[in-house]
């Protein structure tokens, strides 16, 4: 059975720091309490004129991902970014990122589907190589939240950053490679977190962002409990459809969204947190970029090593959530 298997990962962020401290100076908030409901210290955010569009952060994670994988993009059958936060409403970020890899050959698409974007854009690539569609497949998560904030909004600003990351996938026989990702959604529940009409008063500190005609509303209470039900249901569905159990797994890297939700999860698993993977205190939410950006610093850490379990989760608007367990295989 073809499947395919990560063989390269590549991350980028902006230069940009915006630290608790800086927030104080826009929102009513405090350092204490961001890192308290939140486990978030400081977050990236893109400047114009800097290259870090979305389109451009895709770009740089791909190159790094590629140069691991000693693949040259000539070769890339597939691009798949997930998303929301594209350049452009039209073409899509996957064109973009295409044209300046000069990947000529690929098919390039994008993947809205929230913060679960990556790991949909994930599940596409994977079965266009297990039906042999696909020989070399590119899949991003890449986003700019900082264009999509309501900076007048405490609940959701403190949360949010920018960043992209990046996988490269081969077909693999062996038993390694992704093993199976598990994908649900449920639009009736959209109304916990969505985008809305209008745009946000960018801060003076913050001038140099590129807002974007609407900004992002939630109702962070509600998707609290949502998140943690999903996310530990699907975690299971997943290890169960391999027979594994959460002490098979090696490291689980989860969506950084809120640091409360990632323990909460890992507690109803029994996974133990030193066998999770956090940096949301360093990046904050980057959305459909957070588990490939997680997963290329815990690559590039030593964390992982041929054999080992690897579960990724994923929770995001729609509602969409997701898991997939990977054997890792380099």
């Amino acid at each position: 059975m073809i499947k395919g298997r990560i063989v390269g990962t590549g991350s980028t962020t902006p230069k940009r720091i915006l630290t608790n401290k800086d927030l104080e100076s826009i929102v009513d908030t405090t350092d204490e309490w961001i890192t308290r409901r939140t486990g978030i210290k400081e977050r990236r955010i893109s400047s114009g004129g800097q290259s870090e569009n979305t389109s451009d952060l895709a770009t740089k994670a791909s190159l790094r991902a590629l140069e691991m994988a000693d693949i040259s993009p000539q070769t890339l059958d597939m691009i798949v970014v997930g998303t929301i936060t594209p350049d452009r409403q039209f073409p899509s970020v996957a064109c973009f990122v295409q044209k300046t890899l000069g990947a000529s050959k690929a098919v390039a698409l994008d993947v809205s589907a929230g913060c679960s974007g990556f790991l949909y854009a994930l599940s596409i690539a994977d079965n266009a190589i297990a039906t042999g569609t696909c020989q070399n497949a590119l899949v991003i998560g890449a986003e700019r939240l900082s264009a999509i904030t309501n900076w007048e909004d405490r609940s959701t600003c403190v949360l949010i950053g920018d960043g992209a990351g990046a996988v490269v996938l081969t077909p693999s026989t062996a038993h390694d490679g992704i093993l199976s990702t598990h994908l649900q959604s449920d639009g009736s529940f959209w109304e916990l977190l969505y985008s809305s009409d209008g745009i946000s008063k960018i801060p003076e500190i913050l001038n140099t962002i590129e807002g974007k005609p609407f900004y992002m509303i939630m109702d962070g209470n509600r998707l609290f409990k949502k998140a943690v039900s999903c996310l530990v249901g699907i975690a299971l569905a997943a290890l169960e459809h391999h027979n594994l159990s959460s002490a098979d797994v090696t490291l689980m890297v989860p969506h950084q969204a809120n640091l409360r939700i990632i323990k909460a999860v890992a507690e109803k698993l029994s996974i133990p947190m030193d066998k999770v993977y956090t940096n949301i205190q360093k990046y904050g939410n980057t959305s459909s970029a957070t588990i490939p950006i997680a997963l290329d610093e815990a690559n590039r850490e030593g964390l992982l090593k041929a054999g080992d379990y690897v579960l990724l989760v994923t929770f995001g608007a729609g509602l969409t959530w997701g898991a997939s367990i990977i054997k890792w295989s380099f």
